[in-house]
């Protein structure tokens, strides 16, 4: 996993939002358009709103990280890292789509995608294993990007994640001589213990949904 290269892009967005205020801007914007179901805290809507965005950006390269440890610890890399590389491949090489969206604003696309992206894989091992690939329940904070970033454009992101999992990822796939031996890992306590050391990273953004 090349997660240093994000790191280094993350950074570097975070520069270029010290300097033009690009993401505050976008969100000021966006604020009043949100659902009604998003709470923002009253006392400065725009900084709890940027710090969730950051910490949301952030949380990509710490999940992909904790998910290739896990895998390595758990015996099952191979049915995990071309998810994680997928996710990877976003931030390292944006689809054209991204093309223009730069910084923080930008970022929170490709991170949208990244988290999105797991969420679906996670949908289909559910459905195939009874349990999720990534036991990080991201679907609030994915919401609330999902409205962040508007809906029409969120719309193409999410049916840019459906095609890239469609192509990675069918029934066949689930249909190997393997999978009764990788259902075991997966439901080894070497995994759950491994997944014990990394908080669920969803309830530390500051931002709830309410139903």
């Amino acid at each position: 996993m090349n997660t240093a290269a994000i790191r280094a892009q993350i950074l570097r967005a975070q520069d270029l939002e010290a300097e033009t205020g690009l993401l505050t801007k976008h969100l000021t914007v966006q604020l009043p358009h949100l659902h009604k179901a998003i709470h923002v805290p009253e006392v400065e809507k725009n900084a709890v709103l940027t710090r969730f965005v950051s910490a949301y950006i952030e949380q990509v390269p710490d999940l992909l990280d904790a998910a290739n440890e896990v895998a390595r610890e758990a015996g099952i890399e191979s049915q995990i890292k071309p998810v994680l590389k997928i996710a990877e491949h976003f931030f390292v090489q944006p689809l054209e789509l991204l093309n223009g969206h730069d910084g923080l604003e930008g970022l929170l696309d490709e991170a949208y995608l990244a988290h999105r992206l797991v969420e679906e894989v996670n949908d289909l091992y559910i459905k195939h294993f009874s349990q999720p690939l990534i036991p990080l329940d991201m679907t609030v904070a994915n919401l609330i990007a999902h409205q962040l970033i508007g809906e029409d454009f969120a719309n193409q992101l999410d049916e840019a994640v459906h095609h890239a999992v469609e192509q990675m990822l069918d029934d066949e796939s689930f249909a190997l001589e393997s999978v009764e031996a990788y259902r075991e890992r997966l439901t080894s306590p070497q995994t759950g213990a491994a997944w014990k050391r990394w908080p669920c990273l969803s309830k530390q953004l500051g931002v709830e949904l309410t139903l």
